[in-house]
């Protein structure tokens, strides 16, 4: 069974995850992320990814854990040992968040329903994330299980949230509401209605903006955390000037001086050229 089914809208693709009846991610689900990160990556018409849930209030309920226990089983059987002076290489799920995080296209998380584990993971490698309201679980309660978030999970969320929230979290296992993750910065947005609908308006926006000052700030907004100041200041003072003289810019800025625009315009690309 395909599990992810991809629906395109302009420059839009739209991904529900579906793998009834649970919605548990599992190695498939790595699979086919990984492909259609490998289309998204190749066709400049897609600029912008909404994922969300296939089923009722489920986004991605979590990795699915009968599958991590039977892969305990084998390490644990093969006297496997671990050491932080031996890192352990990427898999499929570690390439596909990285790349999300570098490509430079948007990648909007549209949470309607349950999101823990591998499935939070996911959301937190997206660029911006809305949540539904509603009566459902977020978070990494990984260590209930005696284990931790391997997908990215204590170094995504920290930078995201602050260090102190993100131990309170991890370490009781402790789960929030779509509106905790609203309040504490996580989501930009808690929607009482269609969340997809939201998302995919906030995804066209993006989706019309100069494909090269996306990338440019998405790159210097993602390296923030990692670079030093000075670093990200010399970087974009580099890739303003870079913009400054990109022909985009030139028409979009020539044509809001001429109509005396506002900045805030949502509509003031309207007559750039498309790329």
């Amino acid at each position: 069974m395909v599990q992810l089914s991809v629906e395109k809208n302009g420059f839009v693709a739209l991904v529900r995850f579906n793998n009834p009846p649970h919605g548990y991610m599992d190695g498939q689900t790595e699979i086919e992320l990984e492909a259609f990160l490998d289309e998204v990556e190749e066709n400049d018409d897609i600029r912008s990814v909404v994922f969300t849930g296939g089923l009722v209030d489920v986004f991605i309920r979590h990795y699915d854990v009968s599958l991590l226990y039977k892969r305990s089983q084998s390490m644990t059987e093969k006297g496997m040992t671990f050491d932080p002076a031996r890192p352990v290489p990427e898999a499929i799920l570690h390439r596909c968040f990285r790349r999300m995080e570098e490509m430079p296209k948007a990648f909007i998380a549209a949470i309607n329903g349950s999101a823990m584990g591998g499935g939070f993971e996911l959301a937190l490698a997206c660029d911006i994330r809305l949540v539904k309201e509603g009566a459902y679980d977020l978070g990494l309660p990984e260590i209930n299980l005696g284990i931790l978030p391997g997908a990215g999970g204590t170094q995504r969320l920290p930078r995201l949230i602050g260090e102190s929230r993100a131990l309170a979290l991890t370490l009781l296992g402790r789960t929030m509401s779509p509106r905790e993750a609203k309040d504490i910065g996580l989501a930009a947005y808690c929607v009482e209605g269609d969340v997809v609908a939201k998302a995919m308006e906030i995804a066209q926006a993006l989706a019309s903006r100069s494909p090269r000052a996306f990338s440019h700030i998405k790159k210097l907004v993602r390296g923030a955390a990692s670079n030093s100041r000075a670093e990200g200041l010399a970087e974009e003072r580099t890739l303003f000037c870079d913009l400054m003289v990109d022909p985009r810019a030139l028409l979009e800025m020539a044509d809001m001086d001429a109509e005396k625009r506002d900045i805030r315009d949502p509509n003031f690309t309207a007559s750039a050229p498309s790329k």
